[in-house]
């Protein structure tokens, strides 16, 4: 990749000295020297000692954190390389204890609101009971550890308390939003035959009702695994569930009566859920996570990299299909309050989400990179139009922030707000790389490496670069690691994805480049990435100069390598209403991405779309559209069912047919 980024190394914030003082990563550390007789100088100290010393970091998160275990481990990790290092053998444990023993009287487990639900709060007490309830219910099922729960549900208290409720039996979770068609979460579910499917009759999005009963029959139909439906009405009050078969009410279950609520411990690599890949081609990988893994990451990243404290309010806009619904519900470990919505992050319109945090007082805010550069360009101003003094932190993931959206974020919400930009993924269920309470934001960079996270930048001779783009690796194990894909024998599928490049070595898919002082720059996905003439450039890059240009809405570009050796780099975009595509604005275009970073980045043709294909999650299909305009039959290439619009693709059908002429 090329160009220089403009204002590079700017400081837009530096921690007080009482910030710093207050965090949990400063309690950690002092911590680590009274009862270790370990001082580290500063927090690059403490991630060197963290990746050179595994063994010991990773014990010293179990002892601060006092995990309760039912039974001791033999030693922190075996030798065998990733990824076959087993963690904490020997050890028994229950992830849902855990998030009950941070329950306080004093404050609400959960605070929820939707576009047809006004704000409601949910007591700790209130949570166990119904989680102890739905637990017996489950039980009564046939649910004992191992069997899998599946949830077809938005991001609605129901969800938390059923996973709360399969997480203390011992049995595996895993959830797929309404917004996602049958034949996509049948692809995703029938991998792991559930024995109880979890779903809604229909939700609400963006004003508009969407009636999914028909889409539970299906599911239920396709999934033979699955004994019992238990419905919760919510966009319904009495719907018709006649054509589920065994049915469940969600108001049965939590009604149920003397059930008390106990915990199955369980090996510490035991499976806790299942998530998956975006399922853009092929069948999705079901990632599957151990309950002791993810337990010792998330209180390691909530309580030290996002600096969570007990009774804040921590809230990440997200569906239940998405890693980020999980890691939300990570904060109730560290006694924080977790604040659902459920509905358009842009209704009735961009300020819908500022106004909920003042209406919420949330501490954490938690949104993607898209949005906050969708708040960018409408223009936006929380920081004036609302009261968000309690506002802490914000963070962004879900794709590289560029950094005009830095500069938006200290302009237009506050100077005074920790911007902890992470990036990470659901292969781990967490972030690599994020927050750091004791260091300063710069423009256009996450503030370090997580500790434990052994990660550099590789060229492609396997060699660690400074303050140059490399592949994102990881050279030693971490607990949160994926204990296995599901039916993926001999681990050929999870080979495949993190291990060929680089034997024994993770390769995570992104171009990384870690600056001088330490701080990273995310560049894009490394198979994404646009190989112009031995020249390699991010596709960030380009979003990065096009969203400059008044008037488009939106871009995606590939690059097609062609048999003669030459390449051909066309620009798909889609305008604003009333604007129109014309040489004005291609130049203006052109203009941009030269000025901004090379001549090589100019692409070689600009073509109008209606519309950009997106997954769900809300990432854009390039490599799906690349493979489309390569001659691969388009259900070969993506999977429509896992898409926001896959109207979108015929677009690129047909232009596949010009460019064969």
């Amino acid at each position: 990749m090329t160009g220089k980024r403009k204002n590079a190394g700017q400081l837009l914030w530096q921690p007080s000295p009482e910030f710093v003082k207050q965090s949990n990563l400063r309690q950690f550390m002092n911590w680590l020297e009274i009862e270790h007789h370990l001082r580290f100088e500063n927090y690059d100290a403490l991630w060197q000692w963290s990746v050179d010393e595994t063994g010991p970091f990773w014990q010293a998160i179990w002892d601060y954190f006092g995990i309760i275990a039912h039974s001791p481990h033999l030693c922190v990790h075996t030798n065998d390389p990733m990824p076959d290092t087993a963690w904490f053998p020997g050890s028994t444990l229950n992830y849902a204890e855990h998030i009950f023993r941070s329950a306080a009287d004093e404050f609400p487990a959960i605070v929820f609101r939707s576009e047809r639900h006004s704000l409601v709060e949910i007591s700790w007490a209130s949570l166990r009971k119904q989680v102890a309830a739905v637990r017996q219910t489950l039980i009564d099922a046939g649910v004992g550890k191992g069997d899998c729960v599946v949830a077809y549900l938005p991001n609605i208290p129901e969800a938390t308390v059923a996973f709360l409720a399969a997480c203390s039996l011992g049995a595996i979770w895993s959830s797929c939003s309404p917004d996602f068609g049958a034949k996509s979460v049948v692809d995703r579910f029938q991998q792991i035959e559930p024995k109880v499917l979890i779903a809604v009759d229909g939700y609400q999005y963006n004003g508009k009702p969407y009636d999914k009963t028909d889409t539970v029959a299906e599911l239920k139909s396709e999934l033979n695994s699955v004994e019992t439906v238990l419905i919760v009405p919510y966009l319904n009050e009495h719907p018709d569930v006649s054509q589920f078969g065994n049915v469940i009410w969600w108001q049965d279950a939590i009604e149920k009566e003397n059930a008390g609520l106990e915990f199955t411990a369980v090996p510490f690599e035991h499976p806790i859920w299942v998530l998956y890949s975006s399922g853009t081609t092929g069948i999705p990988k079901a990632i599957t996570h151990s309950q002791g893994g993810v337990l010792l990451e998330h209180y390691k990243y909530l309580a030290f990299h996002n600096d969570v404290h007990a009774g804040e309010r921590f809230f990440w806009y997200s569906t239940t299909g998405w890693m980020m619904w999980n890691f939300v519900q990570a904060s109730l470990l560290v006694g924080a309050t977790i604040v659902l919505y459920d509905g358009a992050p842009n209704y009735p319109d961009l300020n819908g989400l500022w106004q909920f945090a003042e209406e919420t007082g949330i501490h954490h805010f938690g949104t993607s990179a898209p949005f906050i550069v969708a708040c960018m360009k409408a223009g936006l101003n929380p920081g004036a139009q609302y009261n968000l003094s309690c506002l802490r932190s914000i963070g962004s993931t879900g794709a590289p922030l560029p950094p005009e959206g830095f500069d938006w974020i200290y302009k237009n919400i506050g100077e005074d707000i920790w911007l902890c930009s992470m990036s990470g993924g659901t292969d781990v269920c967490t972030a690599w790389v994020g927050g750091c309470p004791s260091e300063p934001v710069y423009l256009g960079e996450i503030q370090r490496r997580c500790l434990g996270c052994s990660m550099f930048a590789y060229n492609d001779a396997g060699e660690a670069i400074v303050d140059e783009v490399g592949e994102m690796v990881v050279t030693k194990p971490m607990p949160s690691m994926p204990i296995y894909f599901w039916n993926d024998e001999g681990k050929k599928r999870y080979l495949a994805s993190y291990f060929e490049m680089f034997p024994q070595i993770w390769r995570h898919g992104d171009w990384l480049s870690i600056t001088p002082r330490h701080t990273l720059i995310i560049h894009g996905r490394s198979d994404a990435t646009l190989n112009r003439h031995g020249v390699r450039i991010g596709t960030a890059e380009i979003y990065r100069a096009v969203d400059k240009v008044k008037g488009v809405r939106d871009s995606l570009i590939v690059n097609l390598e062609q048999a003669n050796g030459d390449h051909y780099m066309p620009l798909f975009v889609a305008v604003n209403n009333g604007v129109e595509l014309d040489d004005q604005l291609r130049q203006e275009i052109k203009k941009t991405l030269r000025s901004e970073y090379s001549p090589r980045h100019v692409p070689d043709e600009i073509i109008e779309v209606e519309d950009i294909p997106y997954t769900i999650s809300g990432k854009k299909l390039e490599a799906p559209v690349k493979k489309i305009l390569m001659g691969i039959d388009i259900d070969k290439a993506a999977n429509p069912d896992s898409m926001k619009n896959p109207e979108s693709l015929d677009f690129f059908v047909d232009f596949r047919e010009r460019l064969r002429k």
